[in-house]
């Protein structure tokens, strides 16, 4: 999902998706942990934008570089969901510890590879598809910003033809970033109370591996088919509005329930 230009510390804090997210999703948190020593909004925004994940892709490319997409009903697909569990029990450690900078990452990074991951643009099979239009040349080995940007061919005219699949129109990374680009647009001026954390989600939540309860959450945003849609069709008003009312309000109540089920698991807990 955008999250900015990640090229200056307040990047996409008018316009990232990632940071209009996590703003609401600790505004709702607070609901529950009034009180606690959960990292508060400014903290956590600090490690978005140029100090997110996104900004590898610009600052070290393919090097640690996250890779923040899922097949949802592809069960071998687990590379993601362990990346997720992994922040997971980083952030619980930390909040146990009351380390509150490395809390505050462990809760950006989290939260934006949870949103990632139910972003419908990262169900698509991107990996295989880039690996493709690269001619074969692994993900890894787009080691720089150039590597990333010009789509290699064994011919002048594969070269060209591989290019416009990647950045013409309908191209592999214009669509993508489209679609992004446009929930971003969308959801910046809304309060989403749709979003709000109950306790029926809460026990759903604590009831099942986060691992499980994860890709099932993935599986439904799947179904909508909201990315097939916006790929034949472009943005409709029709689309506008299950992004708005259907999308965001559970990408934001995700978010919210992992950064609870880490606060609760850590011994937080509401002020009484």
């Amino acid at each position: 999902m955008y999250s900015g230009s990640t090229f200056n510390s307040f990047s996409g804090h008018v316009l990232g998706a990632h940071q209009k997210i996590d703003r609401l999703a600790r505004r709702n948190l607070e609901l529950f942990l009034s009180g606690t020593k959960f990292p508060g909004t400014k903290a956590i925004l600090h490690f978005e934008g140029d100090n997110g994940p996104d900004a590898i892709k610009r600052k070290s490319p393919a090097k640690d570089e996250p890779w923040h997409y899922l097949q949802p009903f592809d069960t071998t697909d687990t590379q993601l969901i362990e990346l997720i569990e992994d922040h997971y029990r980083r952030l619980v450690k930390a909040l146990k510890a009351q380390d509150g900078v490395r809390a505050s990452f462990e809760a950006a990074w989290l939260a934006h590879a949870i949103v990632d991951g139910l972003t419908p643009a990262h169900h698509y099979p991107y990996e295989e598809k880039l690996v493709e239009l690269s001619s074969g040349r692994a993900i890894d080995d787009r080691t720089t910003i150039g590597k990333k940007l010009i789509m290699p061919g064994q011919t002048r005219s594969h070269t060209v033809k591989n290019n416009w699949k990647m950045w013409g129109p309908k191209g592999l990374f214009t669509t993508h970033a489209a679609f992004e680009c446009g929930v971003a647009v969308l959801i910046a001026p809304l309060k989403l109370r749709r979003s709000i954390l109950t306790a029926d989600k809460i026990a759903a939540f604590e009831a099942q591996p986060l691992g499980m309860w994860f890709r099932t959450l993935a599986q439904d945003v799947a179904r909508m088919e909201l990315y097939d849609t916006f790929y034949e069709r472009g943005w409709t008003i029709s689309l506008a509005q299950r992004v708005r009312t259907q999308l965001a309000p559970a990408l934001v109540q995700a978010v919210a329930l992992v950064w609870h089920g880490a606060a609760v698991e850590a011994g937080l807990g509401k002020e009484r």
